[in-house]
């Protein structure tokens, strides 16, 4: 069977101790197992409100801003590395965020078995591995089968938040979500970044190497 090609290599990262008390004691409150099942939100939140995921958390201080700037929105954060898990979960604990789930798995799998289709209000996509060497541009998560995938999970009028600081991937970015026959672009071009996106260890990173921050900002067509 052939292996499918990551957008991610796990890298064996120190988890520190915090993380790792996290990880051992947080999971069963604030982690959502990998299932083959599409997931019930109003009974992982307990109510229905608007349900956003994030692709790539990191180490969590911009995910769990946004949740907290937004309570009556709830939000799943995706991310593989364990560092980034334990963190993410020690903020949540330390916020009291109830809006704010984590899920460690492959985000692919996760949108084709754990998210209905038409369910989410947004997805976003903050500065995602760029792989800038080009025999490396197949790993790259932003493709067509990708974004087909993302706009089939999208609820109609719900929208794709991406950014980056690569111009190459940007360019590669826009023209595969602007060919995606579901999705239409918000913007003429590139988008303003919104006022609810913090800037993150990333973007700013990238901001002090002299790197334009790009954001794409597109919208599932009503049907």
């Amino acid at each position: 069977m052939k292996r499918p090609i990551r957008s991610y290599v796990l890298r064996q990262g120190r988890t520190s101790p915090a993380q790792k008390r996290a990880l051992d004691a947080l999971s069963a409150k604030y982690a959502v197992a990998y299932s083959p099942r599409p997931i019930d939100a109003a009974a992982i939140f307990g109510r229905s409100v608007p349900l956003v995921l994030e692709i790539g958390s990191g180490m969590g201080e911009t995910t769990a801003a946004i949740a907290r700037a937004q309570p009556d929105t709830d939000f799943i954060a995706i991310e593989v590395h364990g560092p980034g898990v334990g963190s993410l979960l020690n903020r949540i604990e330390a916020e009291g965020l109830t809006n704010l789930r984590v899920i460690r798995h492959d985000a692919v799998e996760v949108l084709e078995h754990m998210i209905a289709d038409a369910s989410l209000a947004g997805i976003h996509l903050f500065f995602p591995d760029p792989w800038p060497k080009k025999r490396h541009h197949k790993r790259r998560l932003v493709q067509p089968a990708f974004a087909a995938l993302a706009a089939r999970k999208l609820a109609p009028g719900g929208y794709l938040h991406a950014a980056t600081d690569w111009p190459d991937y940007a360019e590669q970015m826009l023209a595969v979500l602007c060919a995606e026959p579901l999705l239409a672009n918000a913007a003429a071009g590139y988008a303003a970044r919104p006022a609810h996106r913090p800037l993150t260890k990333f973007e700013r990173r990238g901001l002090g190497l002299g790197h334009a921050v790009r954001d794409l900002l597109f919208r599932r067509r009503q049907e």
